[in-house]
């Protein structure tokens, strides 16, 4: 089967990990890699051309090529949603890689720009919006909802009926009680257990574990 030509935005770790997962377990092919004119420092990368977003439809046209805008959390998504936003007004259809190895059921609708990751679960009745990234590890209860534009990093536990809003960002262990409203571009800190509502523009901070004042040489018993 012929793959479909698709341009990612971005030439960091993460458009590395976007070529590598389209390449093994899609029916995409990376043609190429496209950033703003500002940061081209190198002419190829991953052994493919790097062009000026600024020309990529000349050179890439959109009515052959697709795009992938492989870019992080930055600036609680907002870097992401004003490329995906950038590259829908060339003219481009939106790809995403949902894996192989991730569980959903036949009624769940893959939406613009997702790059959902292995073991990632779905449960029947939960949705998921356009240009969400889900790491790996994920579990999304039953008749949750995740907004658009939301980044959640590996292992968090979203339990039954929850909404995640626009533009959040959802930290690594993190857990969401059943039926918990997060607002629109809240960040929840690694490790955070919610269990109540959280208004917009929230911020949940787990305090990390303290250093023991011992140093390791000291354990007698380890």
């Amino acid at each position: 089967m012929q793959k479909q030509p698709i341009v990612v935005f971005g030439i960091g770790e993460i458009a590395e990990l976007a070529d590598f997962y389209f390449a093994n377990d899609s029916g995409y092919e990376v043609t190429a890699f496209t950033v703003d004119a500002a940061f081209v420092k190198q002419d190829r990368f991953r052994d493919r051309p790097v062009v000026a977003f600024e020309e990529v439809a000349e050179r890439f046209p959109p009515d052959r090529f697709g795009c992938f805008v492989a870019v992080s959390y930055a600036k609680i998504n907002a870097v992401r949603t004003e490329k995906v936003a950038a590259a829908r007004s060339k003219g481009y259809r939106l790809a995403s890689y949902l894996s192989s190895r991730a569980s959903v059921f036949p009624d769940f609708e893959l939406k613009e720009n997702c790059f959902i990751l292995e073991d990632n679960t779905i449960q029947p009745f939960a949705t998921v919006g356009a240009n969400v990234t889900l790491w790996s590890g994920n579990h999304i209860g039953h008749h949750s909802t995740i907004e658009d534009d939301v980044f959640l990093a590996s292992h968090v536990v979203v339990s039954g009926g929850v909404r995640v809003g626009q533009g959040s960002f959802v930290g690594v262990n993190v857990t969401i009680r059943d039926h918990v409203t997060i607002g629109k571009k809240c960040v929840l800190g690694a490790g955070a257990l919610v269990l109540e509502d959280q208004p917009d523009f929230s911020v949940v901070a787990p305090r990390g574990s303290e250093r023991s004042p011992v140093p390791s040489t000291r354990l007698r018993n380890l």
